[in-house]
Parts: structure tokens; C-alpha cells; sequence
């Protein structure tokens, strides 16, 4: 495990799931939204964007926040490991509107820098169709990896808690980390 990505719908709880695996491997944590967005909620240029993201992705060893399927091949070519956070649409919504109304007006930590939490119409839209129109496409992409490449997909608040408890057993076990 030297080069993962956290994927799955808003609110499925990927950049909690990213810091904690951070905190237990110490890997770089790159938090994709922040890369992304620039203050006021504006957009990389699509070119610097894709040179970003390759630069990010040459690094011998991160863990990557965030779904962005136009630099998805980009990553994945580069990861070793994909987690998917499978969750149910209610949750995500939930966890969204819950994050929105807790933090409305800040930036939160995973985020650049005067992108302030904000209610957004579009976007609650874009988690709510999230299950039906995305995830069946990340999930062929998932089943055509090559073996190598190893995916993992937790759909469950024990799922993940199992997954970070045998993270930390392969800690406990290699003294530099969770690095295979």
C-alpha cells in the first residue's frame, strides 16, 4: 500500500477514511478538492489541472482524496490501491447537509483556501443520482483493474473500521508502515 485512492459519492466519508489512514501510514495526504478549486469556489483551467494531477500522481507514495473521473486513468495507473466507498444515498445526503449546516460559511480543512461551505442545490442533486448514474461505471472500472491493483470496496461503517484495524496490524508488523 504505497499509492491509494479513496473514491465514492459525497458524504461516504473518503477524506475521513484518507486522514485516518494517513494518521496510521504517515503517506502523504492529498486532498483532491483543494488541488482543484482555487478561492470563490473557481475551477483549475482543465490543462493545468491535468498537469497537476499528473505531478501529484508521479509521487512515489500518497494516499489521494477525491473522485475527479476525467484524471481517474491518470491516478489509477499510478495507485496500487483503490478503495470505494460504497454507501447508500441517504447517508451521503445526510452527511452532506449535516457537514453544509455544521460549517456553513468556513472552509473546511480538505478544502482551498475561501471556499467556504455552502448550500448547493446542484450539487445535493448530483449525490442523490450519485448510486444510479456513476457508480455502476466506477464499478465496471474497478472489476476490469488488473490483478495487481488492489481494490477494496466497504459499504459499512464496520467495513472501514475493520479495514483501518488491519491496517494498523500491518503497521504493528512493518516498523516503516502499512507500505507493502
Amino acid at each position: 500500500m504505497q499509492r491509494v485512492l479513496t473514491i465514492g459519492c459525497s458524504g461516504a466519508g473518503k477524506t475521513t477514511l484518507a486522514t485516518a489512514l494517513h494518521d496510521i501510514t504517515g503517506l502523504e495526504l492529498i486532498h483532491l478538492d483543494r488541488q482543484y478549486y482555487r478561492a470563490g469556489w473557481v475551477p483549475c483551467e482543465k490543462q493545468e489541472w491535468e498537469r497537476r494531477v499528473i505531478q501529484l500522481a508521479a509521487q512515489e507514495r500518497w494516499i489521494m482524496d477525491g473522485n475527479y473521473g476525467g484524471t481517474f486513468d491518470v491516478r489509477m495507473a499510478r495507485a496500487n490501491t483503490v478503495i470505494f466507498l460504497d454507501r447508500s444515498r441517504w447517508r451521503c445526503l445526510y452527511r452532506v447537509l449535516l457537514r453544509t449546516l455544521r460549517g456553513y460559511g468556513r472552509t473546511r480543512t480538505d478544502m482551498a483556501q475561501g471556499c467556504r461551505e455552502r448550500f448547493d442545490w446542484h450539487f445535493l442533486q448530483y449525490i442523490y443520482h450519485y448510486n444510479r448514474s456513476r457508480k455502476p461505471k466506477i464499478l465496471q472500472r474497478l472489476r476490469a483493474l488488473p490483478p495487481d491493483k488492489e481494490v477494496i470496496i466497504l459499504n459499512s461503517n464496520a467495513g472501514v473500521e475493520g479495514f483501518l484495524r488491519s491496517v494498523k496490524q500491518r503497521v504493528g508488523t512493518n516498523n516503516d508502515c502499512a507500505c507493502d
